[in-house]
């Protein structure tokens, strides 16, 4: 369980071993290892299908003013001119969490679902290698295996890899992306999709004429591949039937009119339509804010206002359904406690997760809280980090 401590200066010590999902234990998974260890580990799980869906924010979102510990007085030192208010102070002040971590106004969408305690964070979480490379930070977080540049797979993969499936579908892993993300890389088949209404042949072509292309097409992919291509326009057919075009989501749902609205929507009809899926990946861009980020509005509030309305409209749209749906979101790595000259945050270390479901023990910020008084960040100016991140992602695949 988590044990609050208070230190002198009012910052709060947030300390658990425990779990943030209902079911197991930390699993305090190496991502490296063979896909054997992910097999058992899986099998012990045991139960109906679950579905992880994961979100990527590249470029480091500032998780300090994602979600913020309004408790700490350095927050405030640190941030003149980009600092959230502590609650209370009117409608552009941080929503209130737990009385020492609060959320930025803009992702108020999501505090019901803390509230029902459905969401959980992981704050001062991220990777001990301490590269602030957004190329070299995205590629250990999705191999799983930082300071190791050689790993062929991503860890989603290996999960994927470790745990046979007799009833796997062609969409038991999708990623609502341009092309295949590193972290779904790998031996097991995974499907890359910008948009499902135009995956395959779509209707339009005479139905005669699609057919005699299909039978033709298969059967010579049969003598290559072996019942490949035969498998690829079931694949194609089975979405079809869900009519993706005609999609109207439920309980009044609202997705953002954005890329990455779009792409959980189309998570929640894949989700919706029973095709077998288990694991989706999708992005939400543009978070390097070195330069006029602002506070409770400019550049960050519009990305976390995107982020929040999307996560909300997804849970509302799935309803019953997020009981065995959990919502994992990262970055590579985190900013700078002080803000810059230009009113923005550099690269850092220290970061903040988002974990969000039916089987989350929500309602509570995970993590042990580090403080950002200058003696106690990473080397003099980030927040540290006290949870590896693969210890999350080990928890999330047991």
């Amino acid at each position: 369980m988590i044990v609050p401590t208070r230190h002198g200066d009012g910052g709060c010590q947030m300390r658990s071993r425990r779990v943030f999902l209902r079911h197991g234990g930390l699993a305090l998974l190496s991502l490296g290892v063979a896909p054997s260890f992910l097999t058992r580990t899986v099998q012990a799980a045991g139960g109906r299908r679950k579905i992880l869906i994961a979100v990527f924010q590249r470029g480091a979102v500032d998780g300090l003013n994602m979600v913020i510990p309004y408790g700490e007085r350095d927050y405030y030192r640190a941030r003149p001119t980009i600092a959230i208010d502590r609650p209370g102070k009117g409608s552009d002040a941080a929503v209130d969490l737990d009385g020492f971590f609060g959320l930025h106004p803009r992702m108020a969408p999501l505090e019901p679902f803390f509230a029902r305690r459905e969401l959980a964070v992981v704050h001062a979480c991220g990777s001990h290698d301490s590269t602030r490379s957004h190329f070299d930070a995205q590629d250990y977080m999705e191999s799983g295996t930082p300071g190791r540049k050689g790993t062929k797979d991503g860890w989603l993969n290996r999960y994927l890899q470790g745990r046979d499936d007799d009833q796997a579908t062609t969409f038991r892993a999708v990623a609502l992306t341009g092309q295949l993300p590193r972290v779904l890389q790998g031996v097991a088949p995974v499907v890359a999709m910008r948009d499902i209404s135009r995956f395959g042949l779509r209707a339009g072509a005479a139905s005669e004429l699609r057919d005699a292309f299909e039978a033709e097409y298969a059967a010579a992919a049969d003598l290559v591949l072996g019942g490949t291509g035969r498998d690829a326009f079931d694949a194609i057919e089975l979405l079809e039937a869900t009519r993706p075009e005609r999609y109207a989501p439920d309980h009044d749902a609202e997705y953002p009119r954005s890329p990455f609205g779009d792409a959980l929507k189309q998570i929640a009809q894949l989700i919706k339509a029973d095709v077998g899926l288990e694991v989706a990946f999708t992005e939400s861009g543009n978070w390097d804010h070195h330069v006029n980020e602002g506070g409770t509005t400019g550049l960050l509030a519009g990305r976390l206002d995107d982020l929040a309305r999307g996560l909300a409209a997804l849970a509302t749209d799935l309803g019953d359904r997020m009981a065995d749906v959990l919502v994992l979101t990262m970055s590579e790595f985190g900013r700078a406690v002080a803000e810059n000259g230009n009113r923005g945050t550099d690269h850092g270390h220290g970061n903040a997760m988002l974990v969000m479901g039916g089987g989350v023990r929500g309602g509570r910020v995970y993590g042990e809280w580090p403080g950002l008084d200058r003696d106690d960040r990473f080397e003099g100016r980030d927040l540290a980090v006290t949870t590896d991140f693969r210890d999350v992602f080990g928890e999330v695949l047991v």
